[in-house]
């Protein structure tokens, strides 16, 4: 049985970029219903933009049974079911109410219910060394603060335990503009050293990327130990999804658009 630290997180109790993020996620949030609901139907896990199979980057645990998991970010959860139809005891918590509705739908669709938390991955609900497994595939990975959220990851895993993070790749982030189209394109146009909060000003939406020696820094420092550094080519077959126009599947099989991080606390 979890214990449970507090209760959600309050608007008002909320940093600046989670607020803006929870009002930017509510509107997004009716674009991801019907593509949580084909993740939530698929057979395989897969991932990313690209829906890189599992099979192919193996980012999962082999034995999941038993288990206890927590998705950072979950949004409409599909992750934390794919983690439970693999025998775990999933939790998800997602910072949009919106998009936890559509978690909350998806579970009576599918006849499979675990709990679902609105909060922060700043600022987590939990006993320490409650978890086993703790995923994010965008959610926190992206959206999150890692100065705050690593360290919170780090106090709910138990020893041994593992985290998995996908996001952008780092090359994808110093070649994509402000503003105009909006394309990953073959030139840098903001600088790699110091790169941390960007702000969209098109949605309002703020993203946290950094350099990777800074992300091998405060992973060792927050006392995990990494295991792989997976950077994710886009499929021969891949097609441009409309919810993804800031880059095109010619640009991501030159160059990774997305990495996934394994990591072990110690």
């Amino acid at each position: 049985m979890l214990a449970y630290r507090w209760s959600v997180a309050r608007p008002n109790e909320l940093p600046d970029h989670a607020v803006a993020n929870r009002e930017a996620w509510d509107r997004f949030a009716a674009d991801y219903a019907e593509p949580g609901r084909r993740n939530w139907a698929a057979d395989e896990p897969h991932w990313g933009i690209w829906d890189v199979p599992e099979s192919e980057l193996r980012l999962l645990p082999d034995d999941l049974a038993g288990k206890d998991t927590i998705e950072l970010g979950c949004g409409t959860a599909y992750v934390s079911a794919w983690l439970a139809r693999r025998g775990a005891r999933p939790v998800g918590i997602d910072n949009s109410p919106v998009q936890l509705e559509t978690a909350r739908r998806m579970q009576d669709a599918f006849d499979l219910h675990f709990p679902l938390h609105l909060g922060i991955a700043e600022d987590l609900p939990f006993e320490d060394a409650a978890f086993d497994f703790a995923i994010s595939e965008y959610g926190a990975a992206l959206w999150a603060d890692p100065y705050r959220w690593i360290p919170e990851a780090a106090r709910v895993l138990r020893p041994g335990g593992r985290l998995v993070f996908y996001t952008n790749g780092s090359l994808l982030v110093l070649t994509t503009p402000d503003v105009g189209d909006d394309v990953a394109g073959t030139e840098l146009v903001r600088p790699y050293f110091g790169m941390y909060r960007q702000e969209w000003p098109d949605d309002g939406s703020v993203e946290f990327h950094l350099p990777h020696g800074e992300w091998i820094r405060l992973l060792r420092e927050t006392g995990f130990e990494i295991e792989r550094l997976v950077e994710v080519r886009a499929p021969d077959d891949a097609v441009n999804d409309p919810r993804w126009t800031y880059v095109t599947p010619e640009w991501a099989r030159q160059w990774p658009s997305e990495e996934a991080w394994v990591v072990r606390k110690r």
